[in-house]
């Protein structure tokens, strides 16, 4: 059974981090491009960033590029998101994606499998 269990998520200020982890069971984890997805309340789901098999690629949406970080560690199968300089509008729920993509891609339907998600609350 595949299981993705995101953590991490909570309230954080404006100007403030959070680290988002994403550990993944069932799959062959190297395997997969892996992915962050976020949805606030009467939004579609957006991508956020992806991260390539080995951990070699990565790349951002342009509103979270130079603030947020994809990384894995493929020997614990999970993958995180550091989160700096957060701002109100990155309030969401955060997704994690398991996509048979190799190098992740940035459209929801190119994966496979997801977590259930994590919310993150931006706010003074």
């Amino acid at each position: 059974q595949v299981q993705l269990v995101e953590s991490g998520g909570g309230l954080v200020q404006p100007g403030g981090s959070l680290r988002l982890s994403c550990a993944a069971s069932g799959i062959g984890f190297s395997s997969y491009g892996m992915g962050w997805f976020r949805q606030a309340p009467g939004k579609e789901r957006e991508f956020v960033a992806a991260i390539s098999w080995g951990g070699g690629s990565s790349y951002y949406a342009d509103s979270v590029k130079g603030r947020l970080t994809i990384s894995r560690d493929n020997a614990k199968n999970t993958v995180y998101l550091q989160m700096n300089s957060l701002k109100p509008e990155d309030t969401a729920a955060y997704y994690c994606a398991a996509s048979r993509v190799l190098y992740g891609s940035r459209r929801p339907a190119d994966y496979n499998f997801w977590g259930q998600g994590t919310q993150v609350t931006v706010s003074s």
